[in-house]
């Protein structure tokens, strides 16, 4: 193993390490602020959790005794994980933004729960080769008269990392 040479002072490593314990202290309430709400796809129902999954909203439409008991029961269920998901989610972006990527990758191997948009089943929409192959064939359907793109002109440049991101 290889050793780096520390260049700083031991009062900075300190307050650094300070300054790391309370922004820690600070994951709980973080998390305890954070909040998904889902709906199902007929709108009959809205349900708010908290990254706990504790549920903190239930709204059914008159329409919802429709479903009958098990089919609603069991729906409420699917739309509570969407939203217990998001809170997820939202719960790892907070933490994020306060300690870091590093240090929210750890807590997420550590709570064994992992941030929602890395999920392997998660939906990661359209590849940057599908979303350019769609772009050009939408191009060459408009009016000719349209000006091609040169190789220095940004207002035809989109950056695509900028569609979806993890955090």
């Amino acid at each position: 193993m290889e050793q780096v040479p520390i260049h700083r002072t031991t009062r900075q490593l300190i307050e650094q390490t300070r300054a790391r314990s309370e922004a820690l202290s600070q994951v709980e309430a973080m998390m305890a602020q954070a909040k998904g709400t889902a709906h199902d796809v007929d709108q009959t129902m809205e349900v708010t959790v908290d990254a706990h999954g504790k549920l903190l909203h239930l709204w059914l439409a008159p329409t919802a005794v429709n479903w009958g008991a098990e089919r609603l029961g069991s729906l409420i269920v699917e739309v509570a994980e969407v939203a217990h998901r998001e809170a997820v989610q939202d719960s790892y972006n907070k933490v994020a933004l306060l300690l870091g990527d590093e240090t929210t990758a750890m807590i997420e191997q550590i709570s064994g729960l992992p941030a929602p948009a890395r999920t392997p089943d998660d939906d990661n929409g359209l590849t940057a080769a599908e979303f350019q192959r769609r772009r050009e064939q939408r191009l060459a359907q408009e009016a000719p008269s349209r000006r091609a793109p040169q190789d220095d002109d940004d207002v035809y440049a989109f950056d695509l990392a900028s569609l979806r991101s993890d955090r």
